[in-house]
């Protein structure tokens, strides 16, 4: 009896002990420092949003969060490396509208799944697009511009920042909606499709609050509404698409974090506990402001369903548009 309780206790201390390095491992994430991925260039939103809640969340972590920018193919390339990265947390994605939102149903052969090859850790910022026209349009307004195009549609040009980009879509569903026919002129980038509204080439775009706002204040374009659910802080003045007799409409732009599928749950739960308590702070939520973006925290459930939401509520804007990537 006494043999058979020691042998028992020996074998139960001998399975601890072979468990301990994997729990020490877990309790002790992060030991070194961590990359977060952002598939856009250097200085857009995407990027100063990652770098204001990288620089907060590594307070809490107690090691940085290196900032890695990786464009092309509408994000497609940066989630993609990091969903075939090791999933021990210290590698992630700063993932957008566009590799989990538009990618799954623009790109015929995507090479990554957007559900099944990663670990959602939070929603961090939703960003709101806002339709804008240049001055040679007369409309004050939504329902203006709407009858404007069906009186004279051929004359109008859409400008975007890129075929399949959110602003592109967000067009399509305005398109859809409304009933409307106009030409879609697809640029490469934000920055030159508002130099051509501004000068005349193209007559409206849906944009990102923080591409259009510098031009919305200075009198060189003019706004009529947002594209979220509800109004903008960045332009509390401005009504929704819904307000302005388009019901549902909704197109926003999102940033959040995920990591690899097979990502610790405890290392998740470390990380979504890290920028929750960095989108908690004011400055980071002020910082946010300044760009046009809201902060947004989810728990980890919450944000796998936003995701899936996300997927289904493109998937039918990219339908309409006809719009298709290799």
């Amino acid at each position: 009896m006494t043999t058979s309780l020691t042998r028992a206790a020996f074998a139960a201390a001998l399975a601890a002990g072979l468990c301990m390095p994997g729990a020490a491992a877990a309790q002790a994430f992060p030991e070194r420092s961590i990359t977060l991925v952002v598939p856009h260039s250097a200085g857009g939103t995407s990027d100063i949003l990652a770098r204001t809640l990288a620089t907060e969340a590594a307070k809490t972590l107690g090691q940085t969060i290196v900032v890695d920018n990786k464009g092309g193919a509408n994000g497609s390339i940066a989630a993609k490396s990091v969903a075939t990265s090791a999933p021990d947390g210290y590698t992630l994605l700063l993932a957008t509208a566009s590799t989990h939102g538009i990618n799954p149903a623009l790109y015929k052969k995507l090479q990554y799944d957007a559900i099944k090859d990663f670990a959602p850790i939070t929603l961090l910022a939703t960003v709101p697009n806002v339709l804008v026209v240049g001055k040679q349009v007369q409309a004050a307004d939504v329902p203006g511009l709407i009858a404007e195009i069906k009186a004279d549609g051929d004359r109008f040009n859409m400008a975007s920042a890129g075929a399949g980009t959110p602003g592109h879509l967000a067009g399509e569903m305005f398109k859809q909606r409304a009933g409307l026919e106009f030409v879609h002129v697809p640029y490469k980038g934000g920055s030159p499709a508002i130099a051509d509204l501004i000068g005349g080439q193209v007559q409206f775009l849906f944009t990102t609050i923080p591409g259009a706002l510098p031009n919305i204040k200075a009198g060189t374009l003019r706004a009529l509404a947002v594209t979220s659910p509800r109004r903008s802080p960045a332009l509390p003045e401005l009504p929704t698409m819904a307000e302005s007799g388009l019901p549902g409409f909704q197109a926003i732009s999102w940033h959040g974090i995920v990591a690899p599928a097979g990502t610790p749950a405890s290392v998740v739960d470390t990380l979504n506990q890290a920028f929750s308590r960095a989108l908690a702070s004011e400055q980071v939520r002020q910082r946010l402001l300044e760009e046009g973006a809201e902060a947004a925290s989810l728990n980890t459930q919450a944000f796998g369903e936003f995701i899936q939401q996300e997927i289904a509520n493109w998937a039918k804007a990219v339908e309409a548009s006809g719009a298709t990537a290799n």
